[in-house]
């Protein structure tokens, strides 16, 4: 017996020599004493560690994986009851002969910026195209080299020439010289629509019309105006006298399909809020007599708009993406989201509050106390120390879901810190979480593709954000923590961070549970590759966000 246990040590010895890990050995998965046995001590010792009241490293934190999944949790424990009891007799770690497949990075990206305000997502012919406010447009064959169609309001604008004779009622109506956020879908016909719209701009008197091309980039021929609002002392699209704290301001529309085919179009901002409409395919119109539709939240003039819906198949629900705040460098836009089981809701947030309640106190403008607790929210103003690099006020996005990469992304327009009111797209990569809520890659998409990532790959210094739940025109500064080896988070926060699956993570900061993804992004201030996480809080509407170095 004496041989054999020799035998044993010495070949351990061996392998750890030529750099292997425990693996070799399979009775040193569970064997977290060194005691060269697998016994109750070392299931005592898995329940401190899981328990917090014991850490563990190197080679014990490692024995301790008994199903290899790169982290240690309540599933080792269950499968070391199972191997104490006599159920099993090999660890599930002991069988895995396949090593981790690396995951493959893109080359270093080259951006190319365009300028598009309030941009709106389509892809057509292979090409990503995008439409915004004064009659912006881009397109893109990868979402990381823009080029830009058009820019502003003008009788030469290649998306419809001749704009100010064509939409000549509708800016008579609005009382301006400009169009606001446009949207663009292509029917089942075939044929492109371009909504928009225009404002008057200090008050909500605003017309909402739809052009017809047989090609995305134009031009564009006027259908006519759908809807207006502002008509002071005067019946309104439902037949009651306009009141700009209860009726919407028609601007910002997003027509979008259902799961069943069905047409809809989600639109409104500030005044009487956010509200839904169902939409004729065969003329790209209301279906007559709903009014303004279905109000789904806002009212008091709360500083709410941009409203966008996407469906994800993966879950089954509509999440609606909302801006909250101010567009400029000190309005404290953010990005938020609510979803549903159905296109015209009700809408709930991360929290579980009906966002019907998301509105302004009565006799009160843009009142941001009142809607701060509402919807979760993804992505305000923030900047990451180290690599120089942040956003103020980015908010007024688009989605996109790719069916055959099954990749979900962002897009939306962003102003920077240092840089005043200049403004660019950006494009982020996005995951729906173990909640079925969507987090927000840290940094814009470079062609990245989410991969399996060990305990070793994730484990180290980040730079992290809280974007907490305010509407404020602060930016939120990266303090440093660190993702220790042992399960532990240290530094300007603690508590504690688990891996799960090929790239899961559940962290606790503070008591409260976070849960996300871990992947590698490129860091564009520290030209590098590095690994990030994204979480957002469970039961809660705050998401967090950390950068590596």
């Amino acid at each position: 017996m004496k041989k054999v246990c020799a035998a044993l040590i010495t070949a351990f010895l061996i392998s750890a020599l030529c750099g292997s890990s425990m693996r070799a050995a399979e009775l040193m998965y569970g064997d977290l004493n060194d005691s060269k046995s697998v016994d109750s001590i070392d299931y005592a010792i898995m329940k401190s560690y899981l328990l917090g009241m014991r850490s563990l490293t190197g080679e014990a934190l490692t024995a301790a994986d008994v199903n290899g999944d790169g982290s240690v949790n309540s599933i080792d424990y269950a499968i070391m009851k199972q191997y104490l009891l006599g159920i099993i007799s090999v660890f599930p770690a002991s069988e895995q002969v396949t090593p981790t497949p690396q995951v493959t990075l893109p080359p270093v990206p080259e951006f190319k910026y365009v300028s598009v305000h309030d941009p709106s997502i389509i892809k057509t012919n292979d090409t990503y195209y995008i439409i915004g406010s004064h009659l912006a447009s881009a397109k893109s064959k990868d979402l990381i080299r823009w080029e830009q169609i058009s820019n502003g309001v003008s009788n030469y604008n290649p998306l419809m020439p001749n704009v100010y004779i064509k939409l000549k009622t509708a800016f008579e109506w609005a009382e301006t010289d400009t169009l606001w956020a446009g949207d663009w879908i292509q029917l089942k016909n075939g044929k492109y629509y371009m909504y928009y719209c225009m404002c008057k701009g200090d008050s909500p008197r605003s017309a909402l019309g739809v052009a017809v091309s047989d090609n995305i980039e134009g031009p564009y021929e006027d259908l006519g105006i759908i809807l207006k609002s502002g008509m002071w002392g005067q019946k309104s699209e439902d037949g009651t006298v306009y009141d700009a704290t209860k009726h919407p301001n028609v601007v910002d529309p997003h027509v979008f399909y259902d799961k069943d085919g069905k047409l809809w179009m989600v639109y409104g901002s500030y005044s009487g809020g956010i509200f839904i409409l169902r939409m004729d395919e065969n003329t790209g119109k209301p279906v007559f007599g709903q009014g303004y539709g279905k109000r789904l939240l806002g009212l008091n003039h709360s500083r709410i708009e941009g409203a966008f819906i996407q469906y994800s198949p993966e879950t089954d629900y509509y999440y609606m993406f909302l801006s909250f705040g101010g567009l400029d460098a000190s309005g404290g836009y953010n990005i938020r989201v609510c979803r549903s089981k159905n296109p015209d809701g009700p809408y709930m947030d991360s929290s579980g509050k009906n966002m019907i309640y998301c509105h302004g106190a009565n006799g009160t403008m843009f009142d941001d106390k009142s809607i701060e607790p509402y919807g979760a929210k993804l992505m305000g103003n923030y900047y990451f120390a180290d690599s120089k690099s942040g956003y103020v006020s980015p908010g007024h996005n688009s989605t996109y879901y790719d069916e055959v990469t099954n990749k979900y992304f962002i897009v939306f327009h962003t102003r920077f810190p240092g840089r005043g009111e200049e403004h660019q797209v950006r494009v982020h990569q996005m995951f729906i979480n173990s909640d079925g809520w969507p987090v927000i890659a840290p940094h814009q998409y470079a062609g990245e593709t989410i991969g399996k990532y060990t305990l070793e790959e994730v484990s180290g210094t980040y730079a992290y954000i809280n974007h907490g739940t305010d509407i404020s025109a602060s930016v939120k500064n990266s303090s440093k923590i660190f993702l220790n080896r042992d399960g532990t988070v240290s530094g300007s926060v603690s508590g504690r961070w688990n891996l799960t699956g090929d790239n899961k993570i559940t962290l606790t900061i503070g008591g409260v549970e976070y849960n996300g993804v871990v992947l590698k992004q490129y860091d564009v201030g520290l030209k590098k590759f590095v690994m990030t996480f994204t979480a957002l809080q469970k039961g809660g509407n705050t998401a967090i966000w950390g950068s590596g170095f």
